[in-house]
């Protein structure tokens, strides 16, 4: 049993920052993927940023170069730092940790942008 804890969102100002956290707890052998998905009403979960156990990452063309990911293995935890926030960034964000043929999800944390 794995489970993940996000915290970090709330209501931020357009141009503002943000740093989402989650943390996995239980059962945790080795998580090879870390990743943050997010969701806004009526659109598709999409994925923003994913980090590998080694620390190659993957962002989603919209954000990068305003947001960052990173991963503290030890602490099995895993930050979104996003910078430069837009009106489009409001959503449900999303904490995703990926084993061998098994993944995991955290409950999500609202993130708002809005003057």
């Amino acid at each position: 049993q794995v489970q993940l804890v996000e915290s970090g969102g709330g209501l931020v100002q357009p141009g503002g920052s943000l740093t989402l956290s989650c943390a996995a707890s239980g059962t945790i052998l080795r998580i090879y993927n870390m990743g943050w998905y997010r969701q806004a009403p009526g659109k598709q979960r999409e994925l923003v940023a994913a980090i590998a156990r080694g620390g190659s990452t993957n962002y989603a063309d919209s954000v990068k170069g305003r947001f960052t990911i990173s991963r503290d293995n030890a602490k099995n935890t895993v930050f979104l730092q996003m910078n430069s926030l837009k009106s489009e960034d409001t959503a449900e964000y999303y904490c995703n940790a990926q084993f061998i043929g098994k993944e995991y999800w955290g409950q999500g944390t609202q993130v708002t942008v809005s003057s």
